[in-house]
């Protein structure tokens, strides 16, 4: 994904534009940072034991075409060559800060086990706005009821085809497995937002 390591966790994004330098999108990560939502994960994540330093959200070129990631150890990577408008920042950390919550929280959590991997990219897909109508009138998905589940399991279905552990028939069962929970989990959040 990016030009290092890539993580078993991310988001996508169809680029519309050039994207942006990494110095910009750093800039744009700096301003993410303030927004509430962030500002929430961030804290709920140092409740629950996890410290996210100075260098845990870095902005990165790369070569794969994501949005961003994240990787246990590494931090959240944002595709600065994929990212065009601030909106796209703040969703990319978001969606990741999540799956970062949710590794913390689940102590043993494996990305290489499908069931997992899906529980995350459920409750990232919902929890993080990713498939808020807006959104989705923007990709040219547009259904008048149930778009918002039929959108996360659309992109559960695509960030884990991107897991070399899970193929697309044991990604889709494990989604189906663990939807009910998974997507009924609001934690950090009372409500899903």
């Amino acid at each position: 994904m990016a030009d290092d390591s890539p993580p078993p966790s991310g988001s996508s994004s169809a680029p519309y534009g050039a994207g942006r330098t990494v110095e910009e999108c750093e800039d744009m990560i700096r301003r993410s940072l303030r927004t509430p939502m962030v500002k929430f994960l961030r804290q709920q994540l140092e409740k629950a034991g996890c410290l996210v330093g100075d260098n845990f959200i870095r902005a990165v070129n790369c070569t794969q075409e994501v949005a961003g990631g994240y990787s246990r150890g590494e931090g959240i990577v944002v595709c600065s060559n994929y990212m065009n408008i601030q909106d796209e920042v703040n969703q990319v950390v978001t969606h990741e800060l999540i799956h970062a919550y949710d590794e913390c929280r689940a102590k043993n959590l494996d990305w290489t086990n499908c069931a997992h991997h899906a529980c995350s990219e459920i409750r990232a897909g919902h929890l993080s706005g990713d498939c808020h109508y807006k959104r989705e009138l923007l990709r040219g998905h547009m259904k008048i009821r149930g778009h918002e589940q039929e959108c996360v399991r659309r992109r559960v279905m695509k960030s884990m085809s991107g897991n070399p552990y899970c193929s697309e028939t044991a990604a889709k069962d494990a989604m189906e497995a663990v939807w009910d929970i998974c997507y009924n989990d609001t934690r950090p959040f009372d409500k899903a937002p």
